[in-house]
């Protein structure tokens, strides 16, 4: 089967550090379903890994934690899943990664693929989806309620970095399953619209002090935030600005965090990563499975959008290295896609 791999840790302007490549193709047990790949988008975990983590000997690491495929045979013990059927996922980072025409799943990490969208589109939310989904309702606790609901409560959230990947189904989520007043953080005119395109109730600029632009506003104090970029940067804006008791979530990989700074106002502290059910096959792993057709159900009823921001064409190492590339840059609006062989 074609793949697009890599032997050694290269920067991305080496042709090197993604090749398409020839691999066999795996065959389906225990829970697993095979699906053939039809869509695939990147995300920053793919350069931070192609960056870091060098695959044994002569063997080629597969990347790549978000697909749509179709479903083409499935292991003795699966039960949700039936050849044929069409999915999403962000698998798995134990096992190789969506940039191949066939991939292994474990079935309880994966989802329906959503109806009203195509390939390309649904391909752009499984690992964000998941990643906000499990930080919202899971790390910050928030009230979760009905896409119908009206009922305001009183949580203000900020999220900074709403215009990217995760912060770009984050503000969709928080404003349809939740009663908060939404702020999201941008710093140019694009990406600004784009966050309040999403349903943002408010923007500011995250390059600007945030505690004085929050206080401008007079809506009260933040009781969550989404750290989603540079949170050690950010660290004392937070303490200034959230609520005692508050809650502090972030996604990112600080090199140092001095988290007695939250220790007067009792503000605690979540880290989240969507990778820990599938990690550590958790007792509660078919959460993931359940709250996907959850995402895939609120996308065909019209409450939530696709959030790609550019489709790059077909799966291939140049296109792969050119996503790769733009991530990288940290400018990227929404998510990039590709699609097809």
């Amino acid at each position: 089967m074609k793949a697009i791999g890599y032997q050694q840790s290269l920067p991305v302007t080496e042709p090197a550090s993604l090749i398409d490549i020839e691999l066999p193709q795996p065959s389906a047990s225990g829970h697993d379903l095979l699906v053939r790949i039809k869509a695939v988008a990147v995300n920053p975990v793919d350069f931070k890994i192609r960056q870091n983590v060098a695959p044994q000997g002569d063997d080629f690491k597969v990347l790549g934690w978000d697909a749509v495929g179709e479903v083409l045979a499935t292991g003795e013990s699966v039960s949700h899943f039936k050849p044929g059927d069409m999915v999403f996922y962000a698998g798995d980072l134990n096992r190789q990664g969506s940039n191949a025409e066939f991939q292994l799943v474990d079935e309880r990490i994966v989802g329906r693929k959503p109806k009203s969208l195509s390939d390309s589109d649904a391909a752009a939310l499984p690992l964000t989806a998941i990643t906000a989904w499990e930080l919202l309702f899971e790390r910050l606790a928030i009230k979760q309620q009905a896409p119908q609901s009206k009922e305001q409560s009183d949580d203000i959230l900020l999220i900074t970095g709403a215009a990217g990947g995760v912060g770009s189904i984050l503000v969709q989520l928080a404003k349809t399953l939740t009663g908060a007043t939404v702020i999201g953080t941008a710093s140019r005119e694009s990406s600004s619209e784009w966050v309040k395109s999403l349903g943002a109730d408010y923007v500011i600029d995250h390059t600007k002090p945030l505690a004085t632009q929050i206080e401008n506003l007079n809506i009260g104090q933040v009781t969550h935030v989404a750290s989603l970029t540079h949170t050690d940067s950010y660290l004392d804006s937070y303490v200034e600005l959230l609520a005692p008791m508050g809650k502090l979530a972030l996604i990112d990989d600080p090199e140092s965090l001095d988290i007695s700074k939250l220790k007067f106002k009792s503000i605690s502290l979540h880290w989240e990563f969507m990778f820990t059910r599938s990690m550590f096959n958790t007792k509660d792993i078919n959460k993931q499975h359940e709250l996907l057709n959850q995402v895939a159900d609120l996308v065909d009823q019209g409450h939530i959008q696709t959030t790609v921001g550019k489709n790059l064409g077909n799966i291939n190492a140049e296109n792969l290295r050119a996503a790769h590339q733009a991530l990288e840059s940290g400018r990227s609006i929404g998510k990039i896609v590709l699609e097809s062989f």
